[in-house]
């Protein structure tokens, strides 16, 4: 029998300085039964950087063809893509090709560092891919506030985000390893 997914309830309170978008969104996010609370938790602040009211999740580790989360136009057009991690190049050159503008949060400082190293010349050519990189120990901060139900203030000053519940306060910040927005 196959594990189903955990549904999280989250409601953000979020004020971007930086973007000057101060908003609340209630998600409801679905948890496969593989991913961390670390991975759904950058799902989330992904979410927050590039917060729209058009945004939304996608299923994420459960296929291949959608990214974790997108933006699309009323006429159908993806106007972003985002992934998380560490994919294969050639995933990122596909989506570069089908989204206006794509984003990918990268985590895991070892595995960034071999990535980047591994394919930092074949995604700098991608013009339209923004690579942000959260730290090991941020991100283990951030995944400490994963709840089933969530509320959480976030807020974005000079690129650094703090998220707030009612019991904990983590700070991380996003470090930009190519930016091409």
């Amino acid at each position: 029998m196959a594990l189903k997914a955990t549904i999280l309830k989250a409601n953000l309170s979020i004020a971007d300085m930086d973007r000057h978008h101060y908003q609340d969104y209630q998600l409801t996010i679905a948890q496969h039964p593989s991913e961390t609370d670390r991975r759904v938790m950058l799902r989330l602040l992904a979410f927050a950087t590039l917060a729209d009211d058009n945004l939304q999740f996608c299923k994420g580790l459960s296929t291949d063809d959608e990214p974790d989360l997108w933006q699309l136009h009323d006429n159908g057009t993806i106007e972003r893509w985002v992934e998380l991690g560490t994919p294969d190049p050639k995933r990122l050159k596909k989506a570069c090709h089908k989204a206006k503008q794509v984003y990918l949060f990268c985590y895991g400082d070892n595995a960034v560092t071999v990535w980047w190293s591994q394919h930092r010349q074949a995604v700098e050519s991608l013009r339209n891919l923004t690579i942000l990189q959260i730290r090991d120990d941020e991100l283990d901060g951030l995944a400490q506030l994963v709840q089933r139900s969530m509320n959480l203030a976030m807020t974005q000053q000079e690129s650094q985000w703090m998220i707030t519940d009612q019991e904990a306060t983590a700070t991380v910040e996003l470090t930009a390893l190519q930016s091409n927005h």
